[in-house]
């Protein structure tokens, strides 16, 4: 690679050694394992591990200079590159890069090209991620993940790199941290006898394992891209036709003019109100026999605005939606569900059939407006009892639905705390602390419980218009979240809830699968999987998590997404983890479902057992395959 004679980004002085591209191209080459480890862990945790693998490689791979720069003189400690100004440099373009591509989107500005999703690497066909890491590395992602990207960042700079503070300092400084103090604090909340965890192969994202991707979705959307190809080759062919035939608009009409349907479907005149009596004669309950409720309902200016906004948001409106929400205007006249004002906002909240669309404005005038989306096609009784109504200081209130009679508020990691009353007025709930919101390290998980005449259900708020609900149980036959052994099995695993905010989720459950007999004799760990289902279908997550006797919080030791395993389509679960006993002595633990007749222990380590439960003493850091064979004979592989 050649050289090229340009300025430097910055002139060297008395802070920095003049770096070129071959010394920075050296050490990125040997160091470069160590980089993408670097990378991957201040990356922000929530975006996926598949995408944070592949994102750590294009950071690395882009830290190098496009000419001579001045690298700051950090000395890198105890790693076998101590003083190399090469590596300095390449070590703090990834740390800036990571910090850049946690920052938030802005609308109405540019990303930065960290932000965006990478073009390079990529491996077609494949999701690759890490191995996963014993309960202890599972945990430490868990605190990190709580962490900002300046604090995960120091924490990383710590334990990873040996730095000492003054040099942790310099590079989160030259990175473009404002509060360094700030950062230094909020990373000594993790404990930092820890550090030694940052080397295992859970944060290794040069080591990794690959699965294939949804092979029939891959194949239907294959199908979809040849189709739209040739479609767009015939339109191109008809647009070019001279003549007055089809021309630049072809058989379109002007932007809603002479069009019926879409005038009917801006018109708030011709909104849908339900009667507040039709839900008890109704052969359903769910959104369409909700009433129009709130203070504004006959404010035609307002719902005007609504509308418009729906069918054509300005550059200046703020558009989110839950995954694979179409944006869209309403096919026709849509119903009103409410419109009011709601802690300083004027808000409408509309129903289509298949979206919910809730529209906020701010009292005075109308900039600053946002719009948001979230589907609820299928909704049934349970899971169309509470919409959110608006977010304000780290609280939510909430629209609840016409047959709801109670609302409380309860802390469900303290199962035993009982349930807090809330005042219903009109629908809506007084507020509630959201976890949704809420950063740092997770100690209390607040949900909403609802009564009607068929009992009471549990709602947590996951950052969407539609607050998901909790049920315990077999997948086969759930039941909701309110009995004392069902609140018990939820509560060390509430804060797992976190793993899937804005995902689009429409349910979680949590079946306590297995109970082991630790090695040691120091009592028996509950197994429990937790699956997310979405409104979409796909995109469901699910957790297998551990907790050992004694212990306030589990923890999720493997990790899957779309795959049938722990839900109705496949009942079955089967997962690993290592622990290491009172006296210092690690093992792999590992268990089915009842189901499960046999287990066995490949790779890094080798065992079997009959039965759903399986202990082998193996080491730290060990490596290995699950297997386990069904009643019926049919096989199981380990999840994650």
């Amino acid at each position: 690679m050649q050289s090229q004679d340009v300025a430097p980004r910055h002139a060297a002085g008395p802070a920095g050694r003049i770096v070129d591209v071959e010394q920075a191209e050296a050490a990125l080459v040997e160091h470069y394992p160590r980089l993408v480890r670097l990378a991957y862990l201040v990356l922000p945790p929530g975006r996926g591990r598949g995408r944070r693998v592949l994102t750590a490689h294009a950071l690395a791979q882009r830290a190098l200079p496009r000419g001579r720069s001045a690298a700051p003189v950090i000395p890198a400690q105890s790693t076998g590159h101590d003083g190399d100004p090469g590596y300095a440099y390449v070590r703090l373009q990834v740390v800036r890069t990571a910090l850049e591509a946690g920052l938030p989107l802005r609308h109405g500005a540019w990303p930065r090209r960290a932000q965006l999703p990478p073009l390079f690497p990529q491996v077609w066909g494949l999701r690759l991620f890490p191995r996963s890491g014993g309960a202890d590395e599972l945990a430490l992602e868990q605190r990190l993940a709580g962490l900002p990207g300046p604090a995960r960042a120091a924490y990383v700079l710590r334990g990873l790199e040996k730095l000492p503070d003054g040099d942790v300092r310099k590079v989160l400084t030259e990175a473009g941290v404002e509060d360094v103090d700030a950062a230094l604090s909020e990373a000594d909340t993790v404990p930092a006898a820890r550090y030694a965890l940052l080397d295992s192969p859970e944060f290794d994202a040069c080591s990794l394992q690959a699965r294939p991707t949804d092979l029939m979705r891959r194949r239907r959307h294959t199908r979809a891209a040849l189709a739209a190809a040739a479609a767009l080759a015939v339109c191109g062919a008809l647009v070019a036709l001279p003549g007055d035939g089809w021309g630049p608009d072809g058989a379109a009409a002007p932007s809603y003019a002479r069009n019926p349907a879409a005038e009917a479907a801006l018109d708030p005149g011709r909104l849908v109100k339900v009667s507040p009596v039709a839900w008890k004669t109704s052969a359903r309950l769910d959104f369409s026999v909700w009433p129009a409720r709130g203070r504004l309902t006959g404010d035609t200016a307002l719902l005007r605005r609504a509308l418009a906004v729906w069918a054509r948001p300005g550059e200046t409106v703020r558009v989110s939606a839950t995954p694979e929400t179409p944006f869209g205007g309403p096919a026709g006249p849509p119903q009103l569900l409410y419109a009011g004002e709601v802690d300083g906002a004027r808000v409408v909240i509309l129903h289509d059939g298949l979206r919910i669309a809730r529209y906020a404005e701010p009292k005075e005038g109308t900039t600053g407006a946002a719009l948001d989306f979230a589907r609820v096609d299928g909704a049934t009784r349970a899971e169309s009892g509470a919409l959110v109504l608006g977010r304000a200081d780290g609280n939510v209130r909430y629209l609840t639905a016409p047959w709801i009679t109670g609302a409380g508020e309860r802390d469900l990691s303290k199962p035993g705390a009982g349930v807090m009353d809330l005042a219903l007025t009109d629908g809506i709930t007084a507020p509630l602390a959201s976890p949704a919101t809420r950063t740092g390290t997770c100690t209390t998980w607040n949900v909403l419980q609802l009564t009607d005449a068929t009992g009471s259900q549990v709602l947590t708020d996951l950052g969407e218009l539609v607050p998901a609900r909790l049920t315990t149980g077999k997948p086969s036959s759930v039941g909701r979240a309110t009995g004392a052994e069902a609140l018990s099995t939820w509560a060390p695993f509430a804060c797992s809830l976190a793993d899937v905010r804005g995902q689009g989720v429409r349910t979680v459950n949590a079946w306590p699968y297995a109970r082991q007999s630790l090695p040691d004799g120091s009592g028996s760990a509950s197994w429990v999987c937790t699956r997310a289902e979405t409104w979409r279908g796909d995109g469901s997550r699910v957790l297998a998590q551990f907790r050992t006797p004694g212990g306030l919080f589990g923890a999720a030791v493997a990790k899957a997404g779309d795959v049938p395993a722990c839900g109705p389509r496949d009942p079955h679960v089967l997962a690993g983890v290592l622990w290491k006993s009172e006296g210092g002595t690690w093992y792999l633990l590992a268990a089915g479902d009842r189901k499960t007749v046999s287990v066995r222990a490949s790779g890094g380590v080798s065992g079997s057992a009959q039965g759903n439960l399986l202990a082998v003493r193996t080491e730290r850091g060990a490596k290995a395959s699950l297997k386990g064979t069904l009643a019926d004979g049919r096989p199981v592989n380990g999840l994650g």
